[in-house]
């Protein structure tokens, strides 16, 4: 993900570590800055409050990765910094032995730099 300005680009690749294929899940993204009034949200995608945006995965296989969920995200206003939350929303019931993947944070500066978890 990268912060300019008042634009947030998150680009996310889901994995499923087991125990089983999944043929859908959704996963949410949480701000600490205001999204805009106006968003054009990647397919499956879909905005869930002022500052949430929830998107389905697709099919994921067991150990393997969903398709790519790209977005560009205009924030209300240019802020110097972002918390990012990213978690798992609905796994239609599934679950897993390491909790510890179900739920990232990420600090993103408004430098363009590119941050990774």
């Amino acid at each position: 993900m990268a912060l300019t300005g008042s634009q947030l680009r998150i680009w996310m690749v889901p994995e499923n570590d087991g125990p089983a294929a999944l043929p859908n899940a959704t996963v949410r993204v949480r701000l600490s800055a205001e999204l805009g009034d106006h968003q054009q949200l990647a397919e499956g995608c879909a905005r869930a409050g002022l500052r949430e945006v929830v998107c389905e995965t697709g099919p994921l296989p067991l150990h393997g990765r969903g398709r790519h969920i790209g977005m560009a995200l205009e924030l209300r206003e240019g802020p110097s910094e972002v918390v990012v939350r990213v978690d798992t929303w609905w796994n239609g019931g599934a679950t897993d032995r390491n909790h510890a993947n179900n739920e990232h944070v990420v600090l993103a500066l408004d430098t363009g730099d590119a941050y990774a978890f």
